[in-house]
């Protein structure tokens, strides 16, 4: 399956961005977005998956 997810960073400091991966995204894990690392606090899927799609939005917080 791929997830299309939207990445929100708490407290504005960082755009976010929406692109796909092959591993639902989890509570802690550490993810890079550009030259930045962001740590996932919520995980939240926006409809259920159709097809091979699930679409999941994510909020994080920068870490550097």
């Amino acid at each position: 399956m791929i997830y299309k997810v939207s990445y929100i960073v708490l407290g504005g400091k960082h755009p976010g961005t929406i692109r796909n991966e092959a591993e639902y995204p989890q509570v802690g894990d550490i993810v890079k977005i550009g030259k930045h690392s962001f740590e996932i606090v919520e995980v939240l899927e926006l409809v259920p998956p159709r097809l091979d799609f699930g679409y999941l939005h994510v909020t994080c917080r920068m870490l550097d």
